[in-house]
């Protein structure tokens, strides 16, 4: 038997499942030590009541022959995408239609999934500090990476490529970061894509969290990206979804790729489509009581991230991020790496965080925080950091 031998260029583990291999080590060792983790970015809060009525009442169904639902549509169910469009996107004056928008079970599956629609002799572009997945999905088909470097002295807004790349992916707001990009920024990568003859992979999980007004909810917000760009989005953290699992993607026909048609053609090869309770769930935040109730959850964990900037601040750690995202970008303190950094943090606050270098070479010197624990959680975790 053959293997691909492009896995053998991965790291030998995945960053998170190694952070949970240390921790599970430390917990073991420490059985009376209560751990707090403000690293892996899952979610507290439980899902919302519009949430959970939906899915009680798609239950229900599938325990009647009349109402029962079996495989569903690969693109998704008209319901859901209907909602999507008018939602998420006309009612921000922009022009995406339903047949542009593909149900799936969450963005991390279609950012993984959609470079197997690209030529392996592309070149694609990737910021550094970077999500895991965009890198190694890449390179498990051989393909070559560029590295974009995202660091405190460009304000974490990559540069232009200074060679040819076919792809780019754009995480905003970002992750790891937590930083965003302005209008004019991603106006600058969308005439560059038409120009350049690239396509941008653009991840908005995180969109819901934004607060600034100068920073866009999509990229479809700038003139012309319909041209040269596929939209990733995710219920897991906008509604508490990382259980449930349900996200989708936007390929507009106006790619002259016919990426829209291709993705279509890959998803019903490869995917079975998203559940129908899921796609009942997700269709609820969009009713008037549930994006009342997600809305105020996305303010809960903005409330912490608030005070996790004014508490690190103050202990003298600068601080990135926090304000459009529920990510925080801390320096560590001189002289430390970011898993020394970790060790200290585990060992003596008995608190996890993310060590920056696991996102990339400009990692380094950082650790990611994240906003998603619950309030006294939160406070807790900070009052052992100011003891240490």
């Amino acid at each position: 038997m053959k293997l691909n031998e492009n896995y053998m260029n991965l790291s030998g583990n995945y960053l998170f499942a190694d952070i949970a291999k240390r921790v599970k080590a430390f917990g073991e060792a420490n059985p009376q030590t209560d751990i707090i983790s403000l690293g892996i970015g899952d979610v507290t809060q439980p899902l919302c009541p519009a949430v959970i009525e939906a899915l009680h009442k798609a239950t229900d169904e599938m325990a009647s022959a009349a109402s029962f639902r079996g495989y569903g549509p690969e693109r998704g169910y008209d319901f859901l995408r209907e909602a999507i469009v008018e939602n998420d996107f006309r009612r921000r004056g922009m022009d995406i239609e339903p047949d542009e928008v593909f149900v799936s079970d969450g963005a991390k599956s279609d950012t993984g999934n959609f470079q197997e629609l690209l030529s392996l002799q592309c070149t694609v572009a990737v910021t550094d500090p970077v999500y895991p997945v965009y890198v190694d999905s890449n390179l498990m088909a051989g393909r070559t990476i560029v590295k974009l470097p995202c660091t405190a002295e460009n304000n974490f807004v990559p540069e232009l490529p200074t060679q040819h790349v076919d792809a780019i992916y754009l995480c905003y707001p970002n992750n790891p970061t937590g930083t965003v990009l302005t209008r004019q920024d991603l106006k600058r990568w969308v005439d560059y894509a038409l120009e350049s003859n690239a396509v941008i992979f653009y991840d908005a999980a995180y969109e819901a969290f934004i607060q600034s007004d100068d920073v866009p909810h999509s990229i479809y917000e700038i003139p012309g990206a319909k041209q040269c760009a596929v939209e990733f989005h995710s219920y897991s953290k906008t509604a508490g979804f990382t259980g449930v699992r349900c996200g989708y993607t936007v390929v507009p026909k106006a790619l002259g790729t016919e990426l829209n048609a291709l993705w279509n053609r890959r998803q019903c090869t490869k995917f079975n489509g998203t559940s129908y309770l899921s796609q009942r769930a997700a269709e609820a935040i969009y009713t008037e009581e549930g994006g009342k109730q997600v809305r105020q959850t996305i303010r809960y964990y903005m409330e912490n991230a608030q005070l996790m900037c004014e508490t690190l601040g103050q202990l003298g750690l600068k601080v990135y991020g926090g304000t459009d995202a529920p990510y925080l970008w801390v320096r560590v303190p001189e002289g430390m790496t970011s898993w020394g950094f970790f060790d200290a943090m585990l060992h003596r606050a008995h608190v996890v965080c993310t060590p920056g270098a696991g996102f990339g070479d400009c990692g380094e010197g950082f650790v990611r925080l994240t906003a998603f624990g619950r309030h006294e959680q939160t406070r807790e975790a900070l009052e052992r950091i100011r003891k240490m």
